[in-house]
Protein backbone atom coordinates (compact mmCIF):
# COMPACT_ATOMS: atom_id res chain seq x y z
CA UNK A 1 0.00 0.00 0.00
CA UNK A 2 1.29 3.26 -0.78
CA UNK A 3 -0.20 5.43 1.52
CA UNK A 4 1.26 4.78 4.94
CA UNK A 5 -0.91 4.79 8.20
CA UNK A 6 -3.95 4.26 5.63
CA UNK A 7 -5.72 0.96 5.66
CA UNK A 8 -9.19 1.83 3.64
CA UNK A 9 -8.50 0.60 0.35
CA UNK A 10 -11.78 2.27 -0.69
CA UNK A 11 -10.61 6.16 -2.33
CA UNK A 12 -12.88 8.60 -3.45
CA UNK A 13 -10.89 11.31 -6.07
CA UNK A 14 -11.85 14.97 -5.67
CA UNK A 15 -11.23 17.13 -8.86
CA UNK A 16 -9.76 20.57 -7.10
CA UNK A 17 -10.47 22.05 -3.81
CA UNK A 18 -10.48 25.78 -2.15
CA UNK A 19 -8.68 25.83 0.83
CA UNK A 20 -11.62 26.22 2.72
CA UNK A 21 -15.40 26.11 2.28
CA UNK A 22 -17.81 23.70 0.71
CA UNK A 23 -15.25 21.59 -1.47
CA UNK A 24 -12.84 21.37 1.27
CA UNK A 25 -15.61 20.00 4.00
CA UNK A 26 -16.49 17.84 1.29
CA UNK A 27 -13.09 15.88 1.66
CA UNK A 28 -12.83 16.45 5.69
CA UNK A 29 -16.42 14.56 4.98
CA UNK A 30 -15.06 11.61 3.66
CA UNK A 31 -12.11 10.73 5.31
CA UNK A 32 -14.51 10.86 8.67
CA UNK A 33 -17.00 8.32 6.28
CA UNK A 34 -13.98 5.91 6.22
CA UNK A 35 -12.83 6.81 2.49
CA UNK A 36 -9.19 7.22 1.43
CA UNK A 37 -9.33 10.49 -0.12
CA UNK A 38 -7.28 11.51 -3.55
CA UNK A 39 -7.08 15.19 -4.56
CA UNK A 40 -5.99 16.11 -7.93
CA UNK A 41 -4.80 19.74 -8.17
CA UNK A 42 -3.62 22.06 -10.70
CA UNK A 43 -2.59 24.49 -7.64
CA UNK A 44 1.31 24.69 -7.30
CA UNK A 45 0.49 26.55 -3.78
CA UNK A 46 -1.33 23.49 -2.74
CA UNK A 47 1.55 21.15 -3.11
CA UNK A 48 3.96 23.69 -1.00
CA UNK A 49 1.56 24.23 1.61
CA UNK A 50 0.90 20.21 1.68
CA UNK A 51 1.38 20.40 5.47
CA UNK A 52 -2.24 22.91 5.50
CA UNK A 53 -4.41 19.51 4.11
CA UNK A 54 -3.79 16.48 6.58
CA UNK A 55 -7.76 15.19 5.72
CA UNK A 56 -5.91 14.61 1.56
CA UNK A 57 -4.11 11.13 1.96
CA UNK A 58 -2.97 11.98 -1.78
CA UNK A 59 -2.04 14.93 -3.49
CA UNK A 60 -1.52 14.88 -7.25
CA UNK A 61 -0.38 17.58 -9.41
CA UNK A 62 -2.20 17.38 -12.65
CA UNK A 63 -3.52 19.77 -15.54
CA UNK A 64 -7.36 19.44 -14.02
CA UNK A 65 -8.77 20.52 -17.13
CA UNK A 66 -7.44 17.65 -19.01
CA UNK A 67 -9.32 14.41 -19.08
CA UNK A 68 -6.87 12.10 -20.71
CA UNK A 69 -4.21 13.31 -18.29
CA UNK A 70 -6.74 12.29 -15.33
CA UNK A 71 -7.29 8.65 -17.08
CA UNK A 72 -3.68 7.62 -17.25
CA UNK A 73 -3.24 8.49 -13.67
CA UNK A 74 -6.78 6.81 -12.25
CA UNK A 75 -5.41 3.69 -14.42
CA UNK A 76 -1.96 3.89 -12.24
CA UNK A 77 -4.07 4.53 -9.18
CA UNK A 78 -5.86 1.34 -9.89
CA UNK A 79 -2.86 -0.75 -10.70
CA UNK A 80 -1.77 0.30 -6.73
CA UNK A 81 -4.77 -2.05 -5.66
CA UNK A 82 -6.96 0.67 -5.36
CA UNK A 83 -10.81 0.71 -5.59
CA UNK A 84 -12.24 3.91 -6.46
CA UNK A 85 -15.94 4.03 -5.46
CA UNK A 86 -16.47 7.69 -6.70
CA UNK A 87 -14.65 10.71 -8.55
CA UNK A 88 -16.09 14.26 -7.79
CA UNK A 89 -16.05 17.72 -7.29
CA UNK A 90 -17.21 20.47 -5.77
CA UNK A 91 -15.20 23.28 -7.24
CA UNK A 92 -16.40 24.89 -10.59
CA UNK A 93 -15.75 24.14 -13.30
CA UNK A 94 -14.86 20.57 -12.49
CA UNK A 95 -17.82 19.29 -11.65
CA UNK A 96 -18.69 17.77 -15.06
CA UNK A 97 -15.13 16.64 -15.55
CA UNK A 98 -15.52 14.54 -12.45
CA UNK A 99 -18.63 12.87 -13.63
CA UNK A 100 -17.18 11.99 -16.96
CA UNK A 101 -14.53 10.61 -15.04
CA UNK A 102 -17.15 8.96 -12.78
CA UNK A 103 -18.70 7.32 -15.66
CA UNK A 104 -16.07 5.44 -17.03
CA UNK A 105 -14.54 4.26 -13.70
CA UNK A 106 -17.06 4.32 -10.97
CA UNK A 107 -21.05 3.59 -10.93
CA UNK A 108 -22.26 7.27 -11.15
CA UNK A 109 -25.61 7.88 -9.51
CA UNK A 110 -26.13 11.48 -10.69
CA UNK A 111 -26.22 12.35 -14.54
CA UNK A 112 -23.09 13.89 -16.59
CA UNK A 113 -25.54 15.12 -19.29
CA UNK A 114 -27.94 17.69 -16.69
CA UNK A 115 -24.41 18.60 -15.23
CA UNK A 116 -23.19 19.62 -18.23
CA UNK A 117 -25.78 21.54 -19.35
CA UNK A 118 -25.72 23.37 -15.47
CA UNK A 119 -22.55 24.38 -16.03
CA UNK A 120 -23.20 26.51 -19.11
CA UNK A 121 -25.32 29.10 -18.68
CA UNK A 122 -26.04 29.30 -22.19
CA UNK A 123 -27.55 25.92 -22.65
CA UNK A 124 -29.43 26.70 -19.58
CA UNK A 125 -30.91 29.73 -20.69
CA UNK A 126 -31.55 28.04 -24.02
CA UNK A 127 -33.38 24.89 -22.01
CA UNK A 128 -35.29 26.98 -19.91
CA UNK A 129 -36.18 30.06 -22.89
CA UNK A 130 -40.13 29.26 -22.65
CA UNK A 131 -40.45 28.59 -18.54
CA UNK A 132 -42.41 31.87 -17.07
CA UNK A 133 -39.30 32.11 -14.88
CA UNK A 134 -36.82 32.57 -17.87
CA UNK A 135 -35.27 36.40 -17.91
CA UNK A 136 -35.36 37.68 -21.19
CA UNK A 137 -31.93 37.10 -22.85
CA UNK A 138 -30.07 37.59 -26.18
CA UNK A 139 -26.90 35.50 -27.24
CA UNK A 140 -24.58 37.77 -28.90
CA UNK A 141 -21.96 34.87 -30.99
CA UNK A 142 -18.23 36.44 -31.76
CA UNK A 143 -18.08 38.83 -34.82
CA UNK A 144 -22.38 39.17 -34.49
CA UNK A 145 -23.53 43.33 -33.77
CA UNK A 146 -26.38 43.24 -30.76
CA UNK A 147 -29.41 44.08 -32.67
CA UNK A 148 -32.41 43.49 -30.07
CA UNK A 149 -34.36 46.42 -28.93
CA UNK A 150 -33.99 45.24 -24.82
CA UNK A 151 -34.02 47.95 -22.36
CA UNK A 152 -31.67 49.14 -20.16
CA UNK A 153 -30.20 48.81 -17.96
CA UNK A 154 -28.49 45.37 -18.96
CA UNK A 155 -26.22 42.51 -17.58
CA UNK A 156 -23.40 41.62 -19.54
CA UNK A 157 -21.83 38.23 -19.25
CA UNK A 158 -19.79 35.23 -19.94
CA UNK A 159 -21.81 31.66 -20.06
CA UNK A 160 -18.89 30.24 -18.31
CA UNK A 161 -18.46 33.28 -15.43
CA UNK A 162 -19.02 31.65 -12.05
CA UNK A 163 -18.51 33.42 -8.52
CA UNK A 164 -19.59 36.46 -9.97
CA UNK A 165 -16.50 37.21 -12.28
CA UNK A 166 -17.50 38.64 -15.63
CA UNK A 167 -20.77 39.76 -14.78
CA UNK A 168 -21.15 43.38 -15.49
CA UNK A 169 -24.29 46.01 -15.01
CA UNK A 170 -24.82 47.93 -18.48
CA UNK A 171 -26.88 51.13 -17.82
CA UNK A 172 -26.36 52.93 -21.66
CA UNK A 173 -24.90 51.95 -25.26
CA UNK A 174 -21.44 53.19 -24.17
CA UNK A 175 -21.05 51.03 -21.46
CA UNK A 176 -22.90 48.12 -23.19
CA UNK A 177 -20.04 48.25 -25.79
CA UNK A 178 -17.37 48.48 -23.20
CA UNK A 179 -18.45 45.51 -21.65
CA UNK A 180 -18.63 43.70 -25.34
CA UNK A 181 -15.41 44.71 -26.03
CA UNK A 182 -13.84 43.90 -22.75
CA UNK A 183 -15.80 40.17 -22.83
CA UNK A 184 -14.83 40.30 -26.55
CA UNK A 185 -11.15 40.41 -25.93
CA UNK A 186 -10.90 38.07 -22.69
CA UNK A 187 -12.14 35.56 -24.55
CA UNK A 188 -12.31 35.64 -28.15
CA UNK A 189 -14.51 33.25 -29.95
CA UNK A 190 -17.15 33.20 -27.08
CA UNK A 191 -20.72 33.84 -27.18
CA UNK A 192 -21.91 36.85 -24.71
CA UNK A 193 -25.71 36.76 -22.71
CA UNK A 194 -27.10 39.84 -22.49
CA UNK A 195 -30.07 39.93 -20.63
CA UNK A 196 -32.66 41.83 -18.77
CA UNK A 197 -31.44 43.39 -15.27
CA UNK A 198 -33.96 42.02 -12.55
CA UNK A 199 -34.68 43.65 -9.79
CA UNK A 200 -36.18 42.48 -6.55
CA UNK A 201 -34.93 40.57 -3.59
CA UNK A 202 -32.41 37.84 -4.18
CA UNK A 203 -32.98 34.32 -2.45
CA UNK A 204 -30.20 31.53 -3.11
CA UNK A 205 -31.96 27.55 -3.24
CA UNK A 206 -29.87 24.80 -2.12
CA UNK A 207 -31.63 21.62 -3.26
CA UNK A 208 -30.98 17.78 -3.54
CA UNK A 209 -32.61 15.35 -5.73
CA UNK A 210 -32.79 11.61 -4.51
CA UNK A 211 -34.67 9.35 -6.43
CA UNK A 212 -36.57 12.20 -8.48
CA UNK A 213 -37.67 13.30 -5.10
CA UNK A 214 -36.93 17.02 -4.36
CA UNK A 215 -35.63 18.14 -1.47
CA UNK A 216 -35.20 22.14 -0.94
CA UNK A 217 -32.23 21.73 1.61
CA UNK A 218 -32.42 25.78 2.80
CA UNK A 219 -33.87 28.94 1.30
CA UNK A 220 -31.71 31.76 1.83
CA UNK A 221 -31.82 35.50 1.63
CA UNK A 222 -28.86 37.42 0.16
CA UNK A 223 -27.83 40.75 0.73
CA UNK A 224 -25.71 41.95 -2.49
CA UNK A 225 -22.97 44.58 -2.64
CA UNK A 226 -22.55 46.10 -6.10
CA UNK A 227 -19.50 47.77 -6.73
CA UNK A 228 -17.20 46.92 -9.81
CA UNK A 229 -19.32 43.80 -9.74
CA UNK A 230 -21.94 41.86 -8.09
CA UNK A 231 -20.98 40.39 -4.90
CA UNK A 232 -22.84 38.58 -2.19
CA UNK A 233 -21.67 40.00 0.97
CA UNK A 234 -24.85 38.42 3.68
CA UNK A 235 -26.43 35.63 3.75
CA UNK A 236 -29.73 34.83 5.57
CA UNK A 237 -30.85 31.41 6.19
CA UNK A 238 -34.59 30.92 7.11
CA UNK A 239 -35.04 28.89 9.45
CA UNK A 240 -39.42 29.81 9.20
CA UNK A 241 -39.81 30.33 5.42
CA UNK A 242 -42.91 32.53 4.27
CA UNK A 243 -45.42 29.83 2.37
CA UNK A 244 -46.38 31.87 -0.84
CA UNK A 245 -42.24 32.30 -1.03
CA UNK A 246 -42.06 28.62 -0.31
CA UNK A 247 -44.61 27.90 -2.89
CA UNK A 248 -43.02 30.22 -5.29
CA UNK A 249 -39.62 28.50 -5.02
CA UNK A 250 -40.34 25.13 -4.93
CA UNK A 251 -42.62 25.80 -7.92
CA UNK A 252 -39.40 27.07 -9.90
CA UNK A 253 -37.52 24.07 -8.75
CA UNK A 254 -39.32 21.00 -9.24
CA UNK A 255 -40.14 22.80 -12.83
CA UNK A 256 -36.08 22.74 -13.76
CA UNK A 257 -36.20 19.25 -11.85
CA UNK A 258 -37.90 17.99 -14.71
CA UNK A 259 -36.59 20.02 -17.31
CA UNK A 260 -33.37 18.88 -16.62
CA UNK A 261 -34.40 15.21 -16.25
CA UNK A 262 -32.59 15.17 -13.00
CA UNK A 263 -33.02 11.90 -11.15
CA UNK A 264 -30.00 12.56 -8.44
CA UNK A 265 -28.33 15.02 -7.21
CA UNK A 266 -27.55 18.33 -5.87
CA UNK A 267 -27.76 22.31 -7.05
CA UNK A 268 -28.56 25.33 -6.22
CA UNK A 269 -30.30 28.17 -7.57
CA UNK A 270 -30.24 31.94 -7.89
CA UNK A 271 -33.71 33.66 -7.57
CA UNK A 272 -35.36 36.82 -7.45
CA UNK A 273 -38.64 37.83 -6.67
CA UNK A 274 -40.48 40.63 -9.00
CA UNK A 275 -43.19 42.19 -9.43
CA UNK A 276 -44.08 39.79 -12.55
CA UNK A 277 -43.03 36.59 -9.96
CA UNK A 278 -39.98 34.30 -9.87
CA UNK A 279 -37.39 34.96 -12.06
CA UNK A 280 -34.37 32.55 -12.73
CA UNK A 281 -30.59 34.34 -12.11
CA UNK A 282 -28.25 31.37 -12.84
CA UNK A 283 -28.02 27.04 -11.88
CA UNK A 284 -25.11 25.44 -10.72
CA UNK A 285 -24.79 22.00 -10.17
CA UNK A 286 -23.55 21.66 -6.83
CA UNK A 287 -23.35 23.33 -3.17
CA UNK A 288 -22.73 27.09 -3.05
CA UNK A 289 -18.65 27.39 -2.34
CA UNK A 290 -17.83 29.21 0.76
CA UNK A 291 -19.30 29.04 4.30
CA UNK A 292 -22.55 27.47 2.73
CA UNK A 293 -21.94 23.86 4.12
CA UNK A 294 -21.09 25.40 7.95
CA UNK A 295 -24.18 27.73 7.57
CA UNK A 296 -26.22 25.14 6.78
CA UNK A 297 -24.99 22.61 9.74
CA UNK A 298 -25.19 25.55 12.11
CA UNK A 299 -29.19 26.65 10.94
CA UNK A 300 -30.22 22.14 10.67
CA UNK A 301 -27.61 20.29 11.79
CA UNK A 302 -26.29 18.11 9.16
CA UNK A 303 -23.50 18.47 6.58
CA UNK A 304 -24.96 18.40 3.00
CA UNK A 305 -21.73 18.00 1.30
CA UNK A 306 -21.44 14.56 3.74
CA UNK A 307 -24.84 14.08 2.97
CA UNK A 308 -23.94 14.66 -0.76
CA UNK A 309 -21.34 11.95 -0.67
CA UNK A 310 -23.67 9.13 0.74
CA UNK A 311 -25.82 10.05 -2.09
CA UNK A 312 -22.75 9.66 -5.25
CA UNK A 313 -22.04 6.93 -3.24
CA UNK A 314 -25.43 5.22 -3.72
CA UNK A 315 -26.41 5.65 -0.28
CA UNK A 316 -30.11 7.18 0.69
CA UNK A 317 -28.81 10.54 2.37
CA UNK A 318 -30.77 12.59 5.32
CA UNK A 319 -31.33 16.14 4.91
CA UNK A 320 -34.36 15.85 7.57
CA UNK A 321 -33.38 19.26 9.83
CA UNK A 322 -32.39 17.97 13.33
CA UNK A 323 -32.93 21.41 14.69
CA UNK A 324 -33.81 24.62 13.03
CA UNK A 325 -32.17 28.03 13.72
CA UNK A 326 -32.26 31.25 12.11
CA UNK A 327 -28.47 32.12 10.70
CA UNK A 328 -27.11 35.00 9.43
CA UNK A 329 -23.75 35.16 7.87
CA UNK A 330 -21.78 38.54 7.26
CA UNK A 331 -18.77 38.30 4.49
CA UNK A 332 -15.97 41.28 5.41
CA UNK A 333 -14.64 42.88 2.32
CA UNK A 334 -12.08 45.57 1.71
CA UNK A 335 -12.43 49.22 0.08
CA UNK A 336 -8.78 49.76 -0.88
CA UNK A 337 -6.21 47.68 -2.30
CA UNK A 338 -3.13 46.86 -0.05
CA UNK A 339 -1.08 44.23 1.16
CA UNK A 340 -1.88 42.57 4.69
CA UNK A 341 0.06 43.26 7.54
CA UNK A 342 -2.18 42.13 9.80
CA UNK A 343 -5.69 41.51 11.27
CA UNK A 344 -7.23 42.65 14.63
CA UNK A 345 -10.31 41.32 16.09
CA UNK A 346 -11.08 37.90 15.19
CA UNK A 347 -10.65 36.87 18.86
CA UNK A 348 -13.16 39.70 19.80
CA UNK A 349 -15.72 38.72 17.29
CA UNK A 350 -15.56 34.87 18.15
CA UNK A 351 -16.40 36.27 21.65
CA UNK A 352 -19.15 38.05 20.22
CA UNK A 353 -22.82 37.32 21.07
CA UNK A 354 -24.64 34.61 19.04
CA UNK A 355 -21.44 34.00 16.62
CA UNK A 356 -21.08 30.07 15.29
CA UNK A 357 -18.51 30.52 13.72
CA UNK A 358 -15.42 33.29 11.98
CA UNK A 359 -13.27 32.14 9.60
CA UNK A 360 -10.15 34.80 8.01
CA UNK A 361 -8.51 34.01 4.76
CA UNK A 362 -5.60 35.75 4.00
CA UNK A 363 -2.37 35.36 5.49
CA UNK A 364 0.32 37.91 6.26
CA UNK A 365 1.71 39.41 3.21
CA UNK A 366 -1.27 38.59 1.14
CA UNK A 367 -2.23 41.58 -1.85
CA UNK A 368 -6.19 42.24 -0.63
CA UNK A 369 -8.09 44.20 -2.97
CA UNK A 370 -11.76 45.46 -3.73
CA UNK A 371 -13.85 42.79 -4.81
CA UNK A 372 -14.03 41.57 -8.33
CA UNK A 373 -15.02 37.97 -7.70
CA UNK A 374 -16.71 36.15 -4.45
CA UNK A 375 -12.72 34.79 -4.37
CA UNK A 376 -12.25 38.27 -2.77
CA UNK A 377 -14.21 38.08 0.24
CA UNK A 378 -11.93 37.66 3.26
CA UNK A 379 -13.21 36.77 6.19
CA UNK A 380 -16.92 35.71 7.67
CA UNK A 381 -18.83 35.74 10.85
CA UNK A 382 -21.56 33.24 10.70
CA UNK A 383 -24.29 33.92 13.82
CA UNK A 384 -27.79 32.53 14.73
CA UNK A 385 -30.55 34.56 16.77
CA UNK A 386 -33.92 33.98 17.74
CA UNK A 387 -34.90 35.99 14.57
CA UNK A 388 -33.62 36.49 11.00
CA UNK A 389 -32.91 40.27 12.25
CA UNK A 390 -31.61 39.36 15.53
CA UNK A 391 -29.05 36.49 14.05
CA UNK A 392 -28.63 39.46 11.02
CA UNK A 393 -27.11 42.01 13.78
CA UNK A 394 -25.36 39.60 15.73
CA UNK A 395 -23.28 38.94 12.15
CA UNK A 396 -22.71 42.42 11.48
CA UNK A 397 -21.95 43.70 14.51
CA UNK A 398 -19.15 40.82 14.88
CA UNK A 399 -17.83 41.38 11.52
CA UNK A 400 -17.17 44.92 12.59
CA UNK A 401 -14.90 43.72 14.93
CA UNK A 402 -12.35 42.46 12.24
CA UNK A 403 -10.14 44.92 10.40
CA UNK A 404 -7.27 44.30 7.75
CA UNK A 405 -4.22 46.31 8.37
CA UNK A 406 -3.15 47.26 5.07
CA UNK A 407 0.09 48.61 3.82
CA UNK A 408 -0.84 50.61 0.35
CA UNK A 409 0.65 50.15 -2.92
Amino acid sequence: MPIEGVISLKAIIFIGTNKSGSSREAIKAAEKLGYLTILFTSNEKQLQQRKAYPDIHKMIFIDTSNIEDMIVEIHDLLDTGLEIKSIVSFVDPFVHIASILCDEFCQNYTSSAAIEMMEDKEKTRNLLKDQPYSPKFFLKKPHESFSNNMVFPLIVKSPKSTGSKDVLLATDKNQLDSHLTFLQNKNPGETIMIEEYIDGPQYLVEAMVYKRQVHTIGIIEQEITQGKRFIITGYGILAEVPSDIQKGIEEVLHSIVKVFDIENGTLHLELRLTEQGWKLIEINPRISGGAMNNMLHAAFGFSLVEETLKLFLGEQPNVQPRHKKFIFTKYVIVESKGVLERVIGKTRATKAPGVVDVYVKPRKGTLLTPPLSMGHRYAYVIAEGKTLAQAKNNAITAAMEIKFLLKAL
